[in-house]
Formats: C-alpha cells, sequence, structure tokens
C-alpha cells in the first residue's frame, strides 16, 4: 500500500473480505477477525468502504471463496471504485492473480498487509533489514503476476520472449538481494550478540513486556522508566525494541525491554524475521505479560501470546500476568487467571498509574527468587568493590570494625561468584564485568 505524504488529501479506499474456513480451529469470530482487519487497514492507512464475509464449507482453489461471492464483490466494486481488495486469509499466489483479473484491481492478503505496516513503523536499521527481507521472501512467489503483459508468447523453441527473459532476471535480482539482506542480517545479529552478551555480563535482571498489540505495553513502559516511547490507539504503534534500567523500591537495579505486539495470524516469515528481536524476550529472567482487560476477547487473545511464546522458545520463563485498563474495567475475572497456575496477577492501570507500585513490588519479589545472600569483607582499599556491589547488589545489612566494612547483600549468583573471585585474589580494583 502507498504511505501518502500529509500534503495529499486522499486515503486509499479498500473493501475487506473475510471468511470462516472449513475444519479450521478458530481462535476469534469470523466479525472480531475482520474488526481487527479494519483496524490493521486503517493503521496503514486505507479508508474501509465495504466488508464481506463468506462462512466457506469448501475452498475454491482458484479463488478461495465461491463463485458467487466473487460476483457480488464484483458488482460492489463498480459502484465504490476502491484502490484494493484485502482478504482476512493468506492467498496462494495463483490466487492472488485470478482474484485481481476478476476485481481488475489490487489484491493483497492479512500477511502483506501487516508486512506494509511493519515497513512504515521499523526505525532501526535491523527492523528494516527485517522487513525487506519478509517482503521480498513474500514476493518471490508471486512474482508471475507482475509480468504477464509480457509473457503471452507461449513457450517452445524460438518463441520465448522478452517477458520470459525479464521475469527470470527480476527474480534473479530478488533472490541475489534476499541473499544479499540475509547477510547484512548475520553481521548485525553478531553486534547484536555482543551487545547482549555485555548485557548478560553485567549482573542485571532483564524484564521483558509481552502482550497482545494494543495492549499497552508502550504506555506501561513510559510510566515505569519516562523512557518517551510513542503510544497511539493503533495496532503495532512501536516495533523497535526499547530497553531502558529501572530502580525497583527494593533498591534493585533491572533493564526493562518493550517489544513488539503479538497478532493473531501473524505471518511466520515475521517470526522468522524478526527472530533477533524476539530474542531480547527469550533472554528475559522475567516477563510481564499485559492483558488488555477493555477487550472482549481476553482469553483468546492471553492464548495468541502464549502459542507465539512457546513457538520462539520462551514458554517456561516466569511470567508475571498483569490485567491492564483497571480504569475501564470494573472487576477482575478470577477464573481467568486461575487456570494459570502459580503465575502471580497484578492489576494496573498504565494510564492512571493505580497498580503500578504493587507491580513493582512483585517484580522485586520474584526476581529476589533468584538471588543469593552473600556475606563479604572489605578492605578500605577495596572501596571500588563496595561501591559497584552497592550499585548492582542490594545491602541488607553494613557494620564498619576498624578499616574493613562487613556487608551482607541480596546479589545475582553471577555476581557473588565474580566478587568472591576478586576478594579471594586480594584484587582491590573494579574489574567487575
Amino acid at each position: 500500500m502507498r504511505q501518502y505524504s500529509s500534503q495529499q488529501q486522499h486515503k486509499e479506499r479498500a473493501v475487506l473480505v473475510g471468511v470462516e474456513l472449513p475444519s479450521k480451529n478458530h481462535k476469534f469470530s469470523l466479525d472480531y477477525s475482520l474488526e481487527e482487519l479494519d483496524r490493521l487497514a486503517q493503521t496503514a492507512g486505507a479508508e474501509v468502504t465495504q466488508k464481506f464475509t463468506q462462512q466457506l464449507r469448501s475452498v475454491t482453489p482458484a479463488t478461495l471463496v465461491g463463485r458467487g461471492k466473487v460476483e457480488e464483490i464484483q458488482r460492489s466494486l463498480y459502484e465504490l471504485h476502491p484502490d484494493l481488495v484485502i482478504f482476512d486469509e493468506d492467498l496462494t499466489p495463483a490466487q492472488q492473480r485470478n482474484l485481481e483479473s476478476a476485481f481488475k484491481i489490487r489484491v493483497i492478503d492479512r500477511s502483506q498487509l501487516i508486512l506494509d505496516i511493519f515497513a512504515q513503523r521499523a526505525r532501526s536499521n535491523e527492523g528494516k533489514l527485517q522487513v525487506e527481507l519478509a517482503q521480498l521472501e513474500y514476493l518471490l512467489p508471486r512474482l508471475t503476476r507482475q509480468w504477464t503483459h509480457l509473457s503471452r508468447l507461449g513457450g517452445g523453441i524460438g518463441t520465448r520472449g522478452p517477458g520470459e527473459t525479464q521475469l527470470e532476471v527480476d527474480r534473479r535480482r530478488i533472490r541475489e538481494k534476499i541473499s544479499y539482506l540475509k547477510r547484512r542480517l548475520k553481521t548485525v545479529e553478531r553486534t547484536r550478540s555482543l551487545q547482549r552478551k555485555e548485557r548478560d555480563e553485567v549482573p542485571f535482571a532483564t524484564v521483558a513486556l509481552v502482550g497482545y498489540t494494543n495492549a499497552g505495553k508502550s504506555t506501561l513502559m513510559n510510566a515505569l522508566t519516562r523512557a518517551g516511547v510513542l503510544v497511539e490507539d493503533q495496532l503495532f504503534a512501536t516495533l523497535d525494541p526499547t530497553i531502558r534500567s529501572l530502580r525497583l523500591p527494593n533498591g534493585d537495579k533491572i533493564m526493562v525491554a518493550d517489544t513488539v505486539g503479538f497478532i493473531n495470524k501473524i505471518p511466520h516469515s515475521l517470526i522468522e524475521a524478526f527472530k533477533s528481536t524476539l530474542e531480547e524476550v527469550m533472554g528475559a529472567d522475567l516477563l510481564l505479560h499485559l492483558v488488555d482487560m477493555s477487550s472482549a476477547l481476553v482469553e483468546d487473545q492471553m492464548n495468541v501470546i502464549e502459542e507465539v511464546l512457546r513457538e520462539i522458545g520462551a514458554g517456561e520463563i516466569p511470567t508475571i500476568i498483569v490485567p491492564n485498563k483497571i480504569d475501564v474495567f470494573s472487576s477482575l475475572p478470577r477464573p481467568l487467571f486461575k487456570k494459570r497456575g502459580d503465575q502471580a496477577v497484578c492489576p494496573i492501570s498504565a494510564l492512571t498509574g493505580a497498580g503500578i507500585k504493587e507491580l513493582l513490588d512483585t517484580i522485586g519479589a520474584r526476581l529476589d527468587g533468584g538471588k543469593e545472600r552473600l556475606q563479604a569483607s572489605f578492605s578500605s582499599a577495596q572501596g571500588g568493590l563496595l561501591s559497584l556491589l552497592r550499585e548492582r547488589g542490594r545491602i541488607v545489612q553494613e557494620t564498619y570494625e576498624d578499616d574493613q566494612v562487613h556487608v551482607t547483600a541480596m546479589v545475582t549468583p553471577k555476581l557473588a561468584g565474580q566478587l568472591r573471585k576478586l576478594l579471594r585474589n586480594g584484587d582491590s580494583s573494579n574489574r567487575l564485568c
């Protein structure tokens, strides 16, 4: 979809088509899924003019929907004159070609729409590379439809025309670009791995915010850390991860990571392309699962998040469930959370700040479970080490005797090991990672 400048007065006009496929486990109703597609289209900059739905007993291989529905949409297009038709299900390259031939305008599916939004929202170099790679891999099998006007000479010796030649050249260029982008991403990922390794060596716990898109993660991030993350009432308002430090009420310092929101039917190519970004989730010590309590499909959205977390290998990370927007819902549906075992539940309003203090206390208590109690003595020459302990651990008790300072502190096992090694060797420097 084209992204118009602020000077342009019109938006692209879109017609939406939602289908309920046979023999499919539906997490969301057809109406809800189509409403979500409507919001995605608006986020991409389109104006939705009409919606069509169909419950399919069997899929039509050529056009996904039945012939009658295709003819119904055709008649509507003659009256509405939209710019494109958006299907809520993934289309095969052949279905996309056949539908464009029937409608005489562009036809895209949900995956292509999400890719377009990601292309608009990516700001970091890595995010742009990841989106471009996913777009090219999506485009490659659909490339034939771009060149049908040049490939009508047919096959056989002596009949190969410029259309087929141009198509092969274009395919080769896209494959070369895909290979180039993968090499670039490997370089960027190595840099991110080094940065992540450096963060891992610093004994601060990492807490990652996860949740369905538009659940309020960026609002909570700003409330906790004043990070200045963009907040809009749109799907995928922020794409690139943001990491900030935060001092908990108990004195512990942690790193908080805001991550991209998840959504139903998210393209697998995007999950694969954004694996390195999602590693911020995979490497976290604790997850805050934000739940939009104003949604009518709270449990379904929670199931989507849990499914994606399992898919990327983060399903076993300790989690605090954070029901958000308690300023707009009256009661907490306890049975909804009770079935999720021993996960803590901390209702909040990221907008008003209600419940934030209790959430911070719960984060501190959960992270304390992985710490150990360290007792150590520091000489006056080891003041640098003591200062670092104060910064990176939590002092429980501190007493002075002659030129010695006796300290009891709660620290991570990694920091405890580093300190014991330096004290055992009589090191008075600040050589902590």
